[in-house]
């Protein structure tokens, strides 16, 4: 090396400067830095792609900010990628911006992305074992998945006597002092993998040979050309014996002979703490980014610092935090790393005292001090120079734009599409999720349920960079390509109800240029299409697509026709269709007359100057005319054939008499012939679920009507008990799903009998039921209600409302 030698330890004439750290460590990163200056090297390999060594001067911009990760996809095939991440408190990361600083040229070193990618077999992130390997814990690896594999950190924490391998590293690497030779903690842990390798060989990486060869041939290039004792090398402690072992450059090349290769693109892309935790699922290899972060930035005093944050954090969520409250965990923090032998409190140490002294005890609190904290949601930043496909920088300028900026924590977002700018940010989420890009979710708002406003639930995730670059095979810009795969889709759509819900989503997104191309292919599968099952599902998207115009002020002209002509055919088809169903396709096919009913109920005026057609003989005239008469006269022929499974014949009569299309007697009629002796109990008891079962509020039906209850009654008595225990899940099902205070009138009312009972039954005592008004216990409202009417204090006597005035307004009982 050249220059000054910090340390008791001189290398000249050594090799080069192999400094084995653990991925994401702290305590690695300052000991590179430290370990670089000592050395001051002309050249520093870096365990990384080397496509990446074009864009290794980005990371001196201002612009960029960690964590970040190196991207890396096949050309022609985005979704074979590959992510390298780095935090700020990453070895790689100090070993890039020191040799920045220094004006030290920086080389990656490990096998090129081209030959791992092409080995992935389009596995996603499979690379991302570049920067998992054995020393950390989690990471998925590359490529022997059924090898038994080996934990070099578990190993030599259970060596030590340790049953934490996180607990072991903190106490040898994280709270080491710094003093003393800067390379000797590389000697040491370089020594530890060395007995390791003996032992275990690979460990289960077989892959690791390939690699560790293509690492030895390029330190012997950067020995030729900058001095054998010039190098610098930063890479996983597991590799540091591979690299001293003396092997021909002829053995290295035969093991790299004929692998094989792809084209691919590279960039930065912005990463989050998130992803860099084993909680992730992503296997970085770090329980607790946020603590590492706070332990590699902290100048003085981490664990003081530490618990100051966590009081602030506690603060913010209105609970009672004191400065007290942070001296004393400081001081148990202490206590308990004394106690358990341990040179500084750790993470475990801190989290106790955390939980005993500012959260009283609890987990609660604690979740919240480990998601925000120890995890944490920081989202790294790249500068707009960083390579990037013409999609994303469209996106980019539609987000700056439309002041969305992209965040790592989950935030909702309350839309006014009555605005300009809320409509544009809905357009563009709607477009992304037609992309396959996931950064929002719709969610049910919460205030008012009008088309007019949407919620939206945004988290940027970093493999969301993936999909922008898979997307940007439709097009250079969000609104080419959302109209680009619309219409790939509309051709490629196998079900007809795929293609409607596909009109629907090119509404919402604004697509004019796809919607023709959506309709035709909606027309001819709808003509197509004879399967009453298929337009019954279709037609619910198409009609909810007809609320959008006025909103969005989007023609949909169109759209109307084709739904007209949707629910026509499906009303012709509809009965036939529900003949000889098993119990299967009965259930699916009354959720279908559901989807029906409600379309019918959303398509409104569009039917009023069509005229029903109905079956001929005496019967109610359906309410209203056009679409919703023709739909009731539909239903009326349903709940009349006795060739209809029970199920749908119960639906259809419930429907019916909610929407006003049965006299007041006929809903009895229509329940006493299904209950009627001659009718099989399981077909009977199918009837009932479809009457009153469903969630559809059948439970306050019969308790408003007590001969509909009687009914029930007098036919649930009537059962043979041969019969009973089959039709018992069928009731079980259908009142199980009430409200336990619907179940409980329902029981009274039973138990209480008939209401010609009269004066015995209320002589009899049951609480909450009797023939008369209670007037004392109507009168026991009258000062609430006063209030809210404000009609003044004593409006419970004169010129107020009576017992006798409020029945209206009062219940009985």
């Amino acid at each position: 090396m050249s220059g000054e030698v910090r340390g008791a330890t001189t290398r000249a004439g050594e090799g080069p400067l192999l400094l084995g750290v653990r991925h994401h460590g702290p305590g690695s990163a300052r000991a590179v830095r430290a370990a670089l200056e000592a050395g001051a090297p002309r050249v520093v390999l870096i365990e990384g792609p080397p496509e990446a060594d074009a864009l290794v001067a980005l990371a001196a911009d201002e612009g960029m900010r960690p964590p970040v990760a190196l991207l890396a996809h096949v050309a022609d095939e985005p979704g074979r990628s590959a992510f390298w991440p780095l935090a700020e408190f990453s070895p790689e990361w100090v070993a890039i911006t020191w040799a920045a600083g220094a004006g030290v040229p920086v080389r990656f070193m490990d096998l090129p992305a081209a030959h791992a990618l092409a080995r992935a077999e389009g596995k996603e992130g499979g690379e991302d074992a570049a920067q998992g390997d054995p020393g950390e814990p989690g990471s998925p690896g590359d490529a022997e998945v059924d090898a038994v594999r080996i934990d070099p950190l578990a190993v030599l924490a259970e060596t030590a006597g340790y049953d934490d391998p996180e607990r072991w590293w903190e106490d040898v690497v994280e709270h080491r002092d710094g003093g003393g030779d800067a390379f000797a903690p590389f000697d040491a842990l370089g020594e530890a993998m060395g007995a390791l390798r003996e032992e275990y060989g690979t460990g289960g990486h077989d892959r690791d040979l390939v690699r560790e060869a293509y690492m030895r041939i390029q330190v012997r290039t950067a020995q030729r050309e900058f001095g054998p004792d010039e190098v610098a090398v930063v890479c996983g402690a597991w590799h540091v014996p591979a690299l001293r072992q003396k092997v021909t450059v002829a053995a290295d090349r035969t093991l790299l002979k004929g692998l094989p290769k792809v084209k691919v693109d590279m960039t930065w892309v912005p990463w989050t703490h998130r992803r860099l935790s084993r909680a992730s699922g992503y296997g970085a290899g770090i329980a607790s980014p946020g603590w590492y972060g706070h332990l590699f930035s902290a100048p003085d005093r981490p664990v003081e610092r530490w618990l100051t944050k966590v009081a602030r954090l506690l603060r913010d969520e209105d609970r009672l935090v004191s400065s007290a409250h942070v001296i004393e965990a400081v001081r148990l923090a202490d206590t308990l790393a004394a106690m358990r032998g341990r040179p500084l409190p750790g993470l475990t140490e801190t989290t106790d005292a955390i939980r005993a002294v500012m959260c009283e005890g609890s987990d609660v609190p604690l979740a919240l001090v480990h998601d925000k904290l120890v995890v944490g949601d920081v989202l790294g930043e790249v500068p707009d120079s960083a390579p990037a496909v013409p999609l994303q920088r469209d996106l980019t300028r539609l987000q700056r734009k439309l002041r969305l900026k992209p965040e790592a924590l989950e935030r909702e977002l309350e839309l006014d599409l009555r605005k300009d700018t809320d409509a544009a940010r809905s357009r563009l989420l709607h477009r992304l999720r037609l992309l396959g890009i996931g950064w929002g979710e719709p969610v049910e708002s919460r205030g008012s349920t009008g088309t007019f406003r949407e919620t939206w639930r945004l988290r940027w995730e970093p493999e969301l960079s993936v999909r922008v670059a898979e997307a940007g095979v439709w097009g250079t810009t969000v609104v080419a390509a959302a109209t680009a795969r619309a219409e790939s889709d509309a051709v490629g759509a196998r079900a007809l109800a795929d293609v409607t819900a596909l009109a629907e989503r090119c509404l919402l997104a604004d697509l004019p240029e796809a919607l023709p191309v959506v309709m035709r292919v909606l027309a001819d599968r709808a003509a197509l299409d004879s399967d009453v099952g298929h337009l019954a599902q279709a037609l619910p998207a198409l009609v909810r697509s007809l609320r959008y115009g006025d909103v969005r002020s989007t023609d949909t002209a169109a759209l109307g026709e084709v739904a007209m002509g949707l629910a026509e055919r499906v009303f012709v088809g509809l009965p036939p269709a529900c003949a000889g169903l098993d119990q299967d396709a009965a259930l699916e096919m009354r959720g279908h007359v559901d989807a029906v009913h409600q379309a019918v109920g959303l398509l409104g005026e569009l039917g009023a100057g069509r005229a029903g057609e109905g079956e001929s003989g005496p019967r109610l005239s359906p309410p209203g005319a056009g679409m919703r008469g023709r739909w009731f006269s539909v239903l009326r022929v349903l709940g009349e054939r006795d060739s209809v499974a029970g199920v749908v014949r119960g639906r259809c009569v419930r429907i019916l008499v909610d929407g006003g299309g049965l006299a007041e007697d006929e809903a009895a009629r229509f329940m006493g012939l299904a209950l009627s002796r001659g009718t099989e109990p399981a077909e009977a008891a199918a009837w009932i679920e479809g009457f009153v079962g469903g969630g559809s509020g059948g439970g306050m039906l019969l308790v408003h009507d007590e001969r509909l209850l009687g009914l029930v009654d007098d036919w649930l008595t009537g059962v043979p008990d041969r019969a009973f225990t089959d039709v018992l899940p069928l009731l079980r099902r259908t009142f199980s799903a009430y409200e336990p205070g619907v179940r409980r009138t329902l029981g009274e009312l039973v138990r209480r009998g008939p209401a010609a009972g009269g004066a015995a039954t209320a002589a009899g005592g049951i609480p909450g039921f009797g023939p008369e008004l209670d007037g004392e216990r109507a009168d026991a409202v009258l000062p609430v209600l006063s209030l809210l009417l404000g009609v003044g204090a004593g409006a419970g006597t004169e010129g107020g409302l009576g017992a006798n005035d409020g029945n209206d307004l009062v219940g009985v009982g």
